[in-house]
């Protein structure tokens, strides 16, 4: 299990994020990397530690519950055998050098405590240096996110043969993988120019790589970006990324 984890990276949940800063923070840590969720229930929370063991959880202490209710959730999760594994951080607003103490010495805190005032930039090279700390990146670089489901998640190109229309079946910040309508007979190698994906209501143009079949289904075509993809392709992409993982974790039954 712990290989595979390794292999994989580890599940990243922000509880109660706050509204202010939890689009951009998603937004630098799934660019940099990492598999990153929102929940909005503590109760769901405990069930997902559960359901992936070894996770990472940033809490916001400053929502919903009481301080003193606080401590007695994050204590109930240290203490419970099936999820005490999980790594536990704290996010706030509140400078309070003794509630910092409490939550880092007294309560051994492992993942540290996030100051959210000093802004969502440093906020996120905090999270980032602990998530980095705690092996929590995919060690194949990316994840990929599933789209299959996704009837707006699409994929075109046009050469001398004709337009080739193609279905997204999941996507990483490298590439996609795509099942054209009809045979698409892609050149190994060469650069394919101008394909034009359409994620929801974000379209990227670019240049693409065909990288070859999937081993375990050759009508699906696996495509890489190109690497000199521009700053606003790449934040299209990885939003329409952050919108699949929510979509998968939503709708996880635990």
């Amino acid at each position: 299990m712990e290989n595979r984890q390794n292999i994989q990276g580890k599940k990243v949940f922000l509880l109660y994020p706050h509204s202010v800063i939890r689009d951009d923070l998603l937004d630098s840590l799934i660019m940099a990397g990492f598999e990153v969720y929102t929940i909005q229930d503590e109760k769901r929370a405990r069930m997902l530690l559960k359901k992936f063991p070894g996770s990472i959880m940033f809490i916001n202490i400053d929502e919903k519950l009481k301080e003193k209710e606080w401590e007695a959730y994050i204590r109930s999760i240290q203490e419970d055998p099936g999820i005490k594994d999980c790594g536990l951080g704290i996010m706030s607003y509140n400078q309070d050098i003794n509630l910092m103490q409490k939550y880092l010495m007294k309560m051994n805190v492992s993942c540290g405590y996030v100051q959210l005032k000093q802004g969502v930039q440093e906020s996120a090279r905090i999270i980032l240096r602990t998530l980095e700390a705690n092996e929590a990146r995919c060690q194949r670089s990316c994840f990929r996110a599933n789209c299959q489901d996704d009837i707006s998640a699409t994929v075109n190109y046009k050469d001398d043969s004709g337009l080739y229309m193609g279905k997204i079946i999941d996507i990483n910040s490298k590439g996609i993988a795509a099942k054209f309508e009809k045979t698409a007979d892609l050149p190994l190698g060469p650069v394919l120019e101008n394909m034009q994906i359409k994620l929801r209501t974000g379209i990227v143009k670019t240049d693409m790589t065909f990288f070859g079949k999937r081993p375990d289904n050759k009508q699906i075509n696996v495509l890489l970006f190109d690497p000199e993809l521009s700053g606003e392709n790449k934040l299209i992409i990885h939003r329409y990324i952050k919108q699949c993982l929510q979509k998968y974790i939503d709708e996880l039954q635990v």
